[in-house]
Parts: structure tokens; sequence; C-alpha cells
């Protein structure tokens, strides 16, 4: 009987029916079932003797074996937290991962708050003194899918001008689905392939998170990515052909002194490099990501 079960002995349970299924079986299990009570982890935590309803508990069944059978986490719920955000997914987007917060953050610590303000201070980056502090910084999002980045970048920046573009319809919709539960009102979505979408216009700041992953790639078959739009993994038989094009383009759409950030495999590093120096692009800086892997590569345009 469903008034029978408690919260921990549940999570007990579900983490061990998870636990050679998922990288992370109690994380799961604790999230589905935050899912289905409308309460956060911590909740689970504080209350581990509260007794379950007939339909929690059938809610959690359901979204348990949805996970035994592989769905992602993130589809199940439609949410995945991303810069301590609730960014609502589907099957059309990616599922924001962890190390994109990379992006972010470089984009954010080199770009200080006041560097558009007319004061900028003796912390204000390198990068940051090339931009005009009496003109509003613009930023360009390509394939933006859910909007994780360019709503990340938003949050920290409100002041900023951002345009998001995706050639996915459904992808757009989603992102512009965030933006308004997130009440902001700075960036502007546009539908269209990469550059396409932009006619004239230029930047202070161009970056995305392009497809990396080659044609064939075993992972493809693998975890979550089973279940996520082929479109915004694959990028030809090397992984390269979209970063390739970003970069070769992007400079016809930097103002002088913009900068390009570009989120790669962690073993492109090389290559990447190579793109980045082929194109001229100078003041090149490559990052790694949580597990210390070549995640992030960004140059600066002449």
């Amino acid at each position: 009987m469903a008034g029978d079960i408690l919260v921990g002995q549940l999570l007990l349970s579900a983490t061990q029916q998870l636990n050679t299924l998922s990288e992370s079986p109690r994380l799961d299990a604790e999230v589905l079932l935050a899912h289905c009570l409308h309460k956060n982890r911590t909740w689970l935590v504080t209350w581990p003797d509260k007794k379950l309803s007939n339909d929690q508990l059938l809610c959690f069944q359901t979204c348990l074996q949805r996970r035994i059978d592989g769905e992602p986490v993130a589809h199940i719920t439609g949410t995945r937290e991303f810069w301590s955000l609730p960014i609502n997914v589907n099957q059309h987007t990616l599922i924001p991962r962890a190390d994109t917060e990379l992006l972010v953050e470089q984009v954010v610590s080199s770009y200080p708050q006041n560097t558009a303000s007319g004061t900028a201070t003796e912390t204000t980056s390198d990068t940051a003194k090339d931009i005009d502090i009496d003109s509003t910084i613009s930023l360009a999002d390509l394939g933006t899918g859910s909007g994780a980045i360019a709503l990340a970048i938003a949050t920290e920046r409100p002041d900023w001008n951002i345009i998001a573009t995706d050639r996915s319809s459904e992808a757009l919709n989603m992102a512009r689905e965030n933006a308004s539960q997130l009440k902001l009102q700075n960036i502007e979505f546009r539908h269209g392939n990469w550059f396409e979408p932009l006619a004239d216009l230029t930047f202070d700041i161009i970056v995305s998170n392009p497809p990396y992953i080659a044609a064939g790639d075993p992972h493809l078959c693998q975890g979550d990515v089973r279940f996520e739009p082929t479109s915004a993994l694959v990028s030809g038989d090397s992984g390269l052909e979209d970063i390739r094009y970003i970069v070769a383009h992007a400079k016809a759409f930097l103002k002088p002194r913009g900068r390009l950030y570009i989120e790669h495999g962690y073993d492109q590093q090389a290559q990447v490099l190579d793109i980045f120096m082929t194109n001229g692009f100078g003041s090149i800086k490559q990052h790694l990501d949580l597990a210390n892997n070549p995640r992030l590569t960004s140059g600066l345009k002449p």
C-alpha cells in the first residue's frame, strides 16, 4: 500500500534498481521523486519518513520505469538546471550540460557588469578593455537550442543586447518559452542557420555550442544522447564541419576586437586551435572543463 511506503525507503529501493543503469543512480532517484512530489531534493533529505499517496507512488513508478528504459531524467521531468536556472527541454533540444557553464563563466568573467557603464574598474579584463565602455555590449548565441547559454548570460548581464539563432523552429519555441518563464526581455530569437538571420549586424561577442561529434561515433548509441536530436550532435565525419564554418565566417559578424567563443570536444583542442589560427584570430585562449578536459576555445578578431 502507498500509505506504508516512506520517502527514504523508496529512494533506497530506486537507487538500487538504477545502480547498474545510471552513472548517478541516487541523484536520478531524488530528482524523479522530487518531481512527483513537487518538492526539492532538500525536502526529501529532511523528511525521509513522510508517506506517499497512491497518486504520488504511481507517478514515481512511471517515471522510474522510463529512466530504467534509458530515457534521460531531463526529458522525464521536462527540465534541467543550468547556471542555477530551470531550463525546459524536450526532444528537439540538447539537454544542457554542466560543462557548458564554462562558456558562460568565461564570458561573464571577461566582461564585468560595469564594462559598458562608462566606469571600468581595475578588475576589468584585457578583453573587456577592448570594448567601448560607452556602448551596450552586443552578443550573438548561434544554435541556441533550449536557450541555456543565452538565458544564463542574459540573467547575469541584463543590460546587454543578445540575439539567439537556431535553425530548428521547435527549439526556438522552447527557448522563447524559457525566456518568458524567466522574465528575460533582453534576448531576441531569430530563426535560421548560424549567421543567416543576422544580416549585416556585428557583435562584440559571438558564442556557440555547435554539434561536434563525428558521424558514427559509438557514443551516439549510448546514454542520454540516444534521445537527443542528431542534428544538434553530429557534424560530419570529423565532428568539426560546423566549427570550421562558424570560425571561418565569424569575423564578418564581429566588431573590431570582438571575441568568438566555441565549445568543442575534449579531444579536439589541437584541431580547433589550428582552425582559429588559420582564420586569423589572435589572443587565442583554451579552457578546461570540470573534468580538466579541453572544452572551450576563444579568439579575438584583430
